[in-house]
């Protein structure tokens, strides 16, 4: 069945919407939505699965580690697992979507 990222976009969004389009063992695809909407004062995310993150729609600004990235409609990033990053920020005037990849999960050993 045909379905588009962009279908299902509320008007408002008080906190950011993250909708698994696909999952199986050792992949994940999310489509994640931002509202103008950041990382928490503090907070890194680290985790334990490489991302790939490709944005269609808005923009953001991210850290990873101590770099500030801007990224646009068109942009995609690589963050291997466990660089800490986190958002900064994201567009105020339009809805910001990424298509984020998830893959590589690390096992505890």
């Amino acid at each position: 069945m045909k379905k588009s990222v962009f279908d299902g976009i509320p008007e408002r969004l008080p906190a950011e919407l993250v909708s698994v389009l696909l999952e199986n063992e050792g992949v994940r695809v999310e489509r994640i939505v931002s509202d103008g909407q950041g990382s928490d004062a503090g907070f890194w995310y680290d985790q334990a699965e490489d991302e790939w993150v490709l944005l269609l729609a808005g923009s953001a600004v991210l850290f990873v580690e101590d770099k500030r990235v801007e990224l646009g409609v068109g942009d995609y990033l690589f963050i291997p697992a466990h660089q800490r990053h986190r958002v900064e920020s994201t567009c105020l005037k339009e809805k910001t979507v990424w298509l984020a990849l998830f893959f590589g999960q690390k096992k505890n050993l």
